[in-house]
């Protein structure tokens, strides 16, 4: 009994602490604080997106680097390039400008670095952008959701009225525009980016880069990466 008392404790105290640090470090550029180029900076009370950056241009590099499109609260961390004034979000891109040519069009999406990369034929890369996947586990399910490794081609697109069949659990309903599906039922689609890894298995983006990928880049048949 006191092993067990004892084991409950210890799960307890981890769970605290784990919470802790989602909600001080809940986003994937926290690492970047303790590296050369980055400054951290600690969000206050009456902070947002735009009072920090006004420059549209600007904000959009910082909420990439961060992986985030959710709010700001006080007490996250939120990482920014000490050269900020001087690039563009194409210089940030955590995936390489130029690969060896597929000879179509391809997306490769990298789960260690949240991140997809939209490639021309040529290998190109053309655009980039956050991506939150699925998560370890999701409680309403009882089981792991992390999002599939492997080659798969979209085979269905959706407006930015589309709508998943599945959740929220029992009948679905939850909008996910410009969806973009690429196997059984995982799907690339604008939502919210909280800098961490937190859907079901569906590859969410920036509702920009959705938007963009499913008009002017993905057709059906588009090969999709996942490594």
């Amino acid at each position: 009994m006191f092993k067990l008392k004892e084991s409950l404790l210890l799960f307890t105290a981890t769970l605290i602490l784990l919470v802790i640090s989602s909600s001080t470090f809940g986003n994937y550029a926290s690492h970047l604080c303790s590296l050369p180029g980055y400054t951290c900076i600690k969000v206050r009370r009456g902070d947002s997106w735009h009072t920090l950056w006004p420059d549209k241009q600007k904000r959009r590099i910082v909420m990439r680097l961060n992986r985030r499109n959710l709010d700001l609260y006080p007490g996250l961390i939120i990482a920014v390039p000490s050269n900020l004034l001087q690039i563009n979000h194409l210089d940030i891109s955590p995936l390489p400008h130029a690969i060896k040519s597929q000879r179509t069009r391809v997306i490769i999406i990298d789960l260690e670095k949240h991140a997809f990369g939209a490639y021309d034929a040529k290998g190109f890369l053309i655009h980039w952008g956050p991506v939150s996947a699925g998560k370890g586990w999701c409680p309403d399910i009882q089981k792991p959701c992390e999002t599939p490794r492997g080659t798969s081609f979209v085979f269905s697109k959706g407006d930015a009225y589309c709508e998943s069949a599945t959740y929220p659990i029992p009948e679905g309903g939850a909008l996910i525009p410009y969806c973009m599906y690429f196997l059984n039922g995982f799907a690339m689609h604008a939502g919210d980016l909280p800098g961490a890894h937190d859907s079901h298995g569906c590859v969410r983006m920036f509702y920009e880069d959705a938007e963009w990928l499913n008009k002017y880049f993905v057709k059906n048949g588009t090969k999709v990466i996942i490594k």
